[in-house]
């Protein structure tokens, strides 16, 4: 792959989970470097607003709204990104939900099988569908967002834990297979950031998740990070990572 510094006028960046959060931020902060960003999520108010930001930037930017909960809407808009876009250089997997925070025994089973698919099952249908425009002309950059709890479990979190484990293997079956096409993965822990997230684990009971008043005093305490800052702290490696960091897990405290 060529540097991120001589291509960031040319080269197109995907963003799944775009219009609130981490993902806002690192879609502003690219296409502030000139990048031309690709938002992806469901569609709100915030998605509209991103799209007037990330184009006063770079008129080539756009958003496409996909409710990745649905198989059929990943699908379609899977389609649609390889007709639009026949080379992206960077996918930033991004989007995700807390899912059901209970107990796994009295948990709602369908809404953890539909934290699976947010987290897990739709990354991998979105990139199978895209994958000749990842595999393009100079390869692709992928960045998967992932957490503390990927390696370490929390009560009432079973959903979420597992996820964001199977995610992180993915990273890692994506940085072995896509290594002939020039298709780097990485995966990245952002720690405790200040997002509509961590506000929907505050307001769970303490009878579903024995550990929400650690979680209040975070937020409390003044613990949680900017998004900004944190994309910030993520810019160079989901721009310039490459094939000798490939399959690696990042955490944003060792940076």
């Amino acid at each position: 792959m060529q540097s991120s510094e001589s291509m960031s006028n040319q080269e197109t960046f995907l963003i799944t989970g775009a219009s609130k959060g981490l993902g806002r931020s690192i879609a502003i902060l690219l296409a502030k470097k000139g990048y031309v960003i690709v938002g992806l999520a469901r569609a709100s108010k915030e998605l509209t607003s991103l799209n007037k930001i990330l184009k006063s930037f770079n008129p080539k930017c756009s958003v496409l709204e996909c409710d990745l909960s649905a198989t059929a809407e990943v699908n379609d808009i899977g389609h649609l990104i390889v007709d639009t876009y026949p080379s992206i250089s960077g996918l930033v997997h991004n989007a995700g939900i807390i899912g059901p925070v209970d107990n796994m025994f009295a948990v709602n089973a369908d809404e953890w099988d539909a934290a699976l698919q947010v987290n897990l099952s739709s990354v991998q249908r979105l990139t199978g569908i895209i994958y000749q425009s990842l595999a393009a002309e100079n390869g692709c950059r992928v960045t998967t967002i992932s957490s503390g709890a990927a390696i370490k479990s929390l009560p009432s979190w079973s959903a979420y834990c597992t996820s964001k484990a199977a995610l992180e293997m993915w990273t890692k079956c994506l940085a072995q297979e896509g290594m002939g096409d020039n298709i780097t993965a990485i995966s990245f822990a952002p720690g405790i950031v200040d997002t509509g997230m961590q506000a929907a684990i505050r307001s769970v009971s303490q009878q579903k998740f024995p550990m929400v008043d650690r979680f209040i005093g975070f937020h409390e305490n003044g613990d949680l990070t900017n998004p900004d800052d944190v994309a910030s702290a993520m810019f160079e490696l989901i721009t310039q990572h490459d094939m000798s960091v490939s399959g690696q897990r990042f955490d944003v405290r060792d940076l």
